[in-house]
């Protein structure tokens, strides 16, 4: 049922009338749903295996290409498997605060007509058949509340579900859960007046990251194996790396945004991209290739209509191959510091753990990637976000009465770079844009080759110059793991991909903050005010248990190859990604 808010209500009562809400769809799952102790811990990482059956924890703990081989063929039911995630939801909600509503009622509906299906017809009804899914609140569906973080939009309906929903329920997927995000979308933590503050389950006094930190938070928690966020910044990324799960920003136009609610709605300088969060790498894989199979171009005429390149399923490789053995071969450019603000010291022995694990191994080069301007590239994205000076999300935010967030504040009224734009001003913003890509793709371009010399000082380029390119970045997703609370102010590390429109990969290292083995640099000299933001948040004891993700990233539209040579490196590292 959508929400139903008086005229002239209170931004509080209204707050509180959307929580209610959420409580109610929570008490409405059969059995209940334990309560949690009343004291928590930092960590609540454990909490759901010591009041959950064991059946509830296996469920739940299995990586989405499993269950999707068990429901495939009949050993788990989807009633159970939904069941098992409205379960764990609604108890991760009570730890970490991530949900928005809970959907038992269609989901278990939805369930049972697959359970049915798959009895008449001895097969599944698609590549997706009886798997639940989470979806970040902004992203509509049908007469459910969309109120994108502000107080002042809720009680608006979504019209009809995203196209990626329909494209999803057509491959089977069952909805179960919608996550929270942040006042305007546009923080890397998820704290809005609608919902609260998302914590990290990690470390309590953290953030989960954002924009769509709900999904990080849930998926951390496994309660979603599989989910939906949205990126313009680094908000698929950041709370796929707080959390220690997987998440890809795609390549822009390969996926559909159609049905989401924000603000700014078709400005195209800085364009979002949709995609998912996963506890695997094989989630990442299904979600994409399930989407893209289905040419979603034929209903969204802004995407472009290429397929999933899917080299597990015709043999080849995106990569190229060693010269000496013949077997796929990497050449991994390491961007260790941006050049503007130094990454931690976890992030840093995470980074030399990777390169050290590969260096030196068969068919992979490794060759240090120097930064390219990018503090010019955040004074290219933090203009153009906000080209009507801000005016669409100061009316949303206002409008209610509701108190701005301290990170709405930070990217909007004390970002130097925001002011109104006329028509030219923004064509000359996105004419820099332009040059500075160009620049970038001539840059990775010419990073590890040596050119050659005829002996007179005049250097030419290998005429087998692609074989010596770099394929993939290496690189941090922040310049730390998960920030403390109203503290994600740096956005470089994601939101430089995004000025370039280059697909990111994050993955979970395996490894996590050890205060004891990653000490404060007490003699460090600062930079800039950005470089000493971050550094004054380092105390090692205050990130205690947090996971270390990194980033990998590719060309534009290469997607698919990112993808590879993950698995490639997955492969010859050993660590427990």
């Amino acid at each position: 049922m959508p929400l139903v808010i008086p005229q002239n209500t209170s931004w509080q009562d209204t707050a509180a009338l959307v929580q209610k809400h959420r409580d109610e769809t929570i008490s409405a799952v059969a059995p209940a749903i334990p309560e949690v102790p009343s004291e928590l811990p930092l960590n609540v990482i454990s909490i759901p295996s010591q009041l959950l059956s064991h059946s509830e924890i296996t469920i739940t703990q299995t990586l989405p290409e499993d269950l999707l081989a068990a429901l495939a063929t009949g050993q788990l039911t989807s009633t159970n498997v939904t069941n098992a995630f409205l379960r764990r939801a609604g108890l991760a909600q009570k730890l970490v605060n991530c949900v928005t509503e809970l959907l038992p009622d269609r989901a278990l509906e939805r369930a049972r007509y697959l359970d049915e299906y798959f009895t008449r017809h001895g097969e599944p009804i698609g590549p997706l058949h009886g798997l639940p899914i989470s979806v970040k609140e902004h992203v509509g569906m049908k007469d459910l509340d969309l109120n994108a973080g502000f107080v002042s939009w809720v009680g608006r309906t979504g019209p009809a579900n995203a196209y990626i929903l329909d494209l999803l329920w057509n491959a089977g997927a069952v909805f179960y859960v919608r996550t929270t995000q942040p006042q305007t979308l546009m923080h890397l933590e998820a704290a809005s007046n609608v919902h609260g503050v998302t914590v990290n389950p990690y470390n309590r006094a953290l953030t989960s990251g954002g924009s769509s930190g709900g999904e990080g938070a849930l998926m951390g928690m496994r309660g979603s194996c599989l989910g939906i966020g949205t990126d313009i910044g680094g908000s698929i990324r950041s709370p796929a790396a707080n959390n220690g799960v997987y998440g890809l920003r795609p390549t822009s136009y390969r996926l559909p945004l159609v049905g989401c609610a924000a603000t700014m709605l078709g400005q195209e300088h800085i364009v979002a991209v949709i995609g998912p969060l996963s506890t695997s790498v094989g989630g990442i894989k299904v979600f994409m290739k399930t989407i893209i199979d289905q040419k979603p171009w034929m209903g969204d005429p802004s995407l472009l209509p290429f397929p999933w390149r899917d080299t597990a399923r015709d043999g080849g490789s995106l990569l190229k191959k060693d010269k000496t053995s013949g077997r796929r071969g990497l050449k991994i450019g390491v961007l260790a510091d941006d050049g503007v603000v130094r990454p931690h010291p976890p992030i840093l022995r995470a980074l030399k753990t990777l390169v050290g694990r590969s260096k030196g191994q068969e068919a992979i080069e490794i060759v240090e990637f120097p930064p390219y301007k990018h503090d010019l590239a955040w004074t290219i994205i933090s203009s153009l976000y906000f080209a009507d000076n801000g005016s669409e999300e100061k009316e949303a935010i206002e409008s209610s009465g509701e108190p701005w967030r301290p990170l709405s504040r930070f990217i909007i009224t004390d970002n130097r770079n925001v002011k109104e734009m006329d028509v030219r001003e923004v064509w000359r913003m996105t004419g820099r844009r332009e040059v500075y890509r160009a620049e970038y793709l001539a840059h990775w371009n010419k990073v590890g080759i040596v050119p050659k010399t005829d002996g007179e000082a005049t250097e030419t380029w290998p005429a087998n110059v692609e074989d010596e390119q770099v394929d993939v970045l290496l690189c941090p997703v922040g310049p730390g793991a998960a920030p403390p609370l109203d503290n994600a102010r740096y956005w470089g590390y994601t939101a430089q991909w995004n000025v370039l429109d280059y697909p990111a990969l994050v993955f979970p290292t395996g490894l996590h903050v050890e205060p004891e083995l990653d000490k404060r640099e007490d003699e460090y000299q600062a930079r800039n005010a950005d470089d000493q933001f971050n550094y004054n948040r380092y105390e090692p004891e205050r990130y205690r248990d947090t996971p270390i993700s990194l980033q990998l990233v590719g060309r534009r539209y290469e997607d698919e190859k990112v993808m590879e040579a993950f698995e490639l490196i997955k492969e010859i590292s050993g660590l427990p990604f």
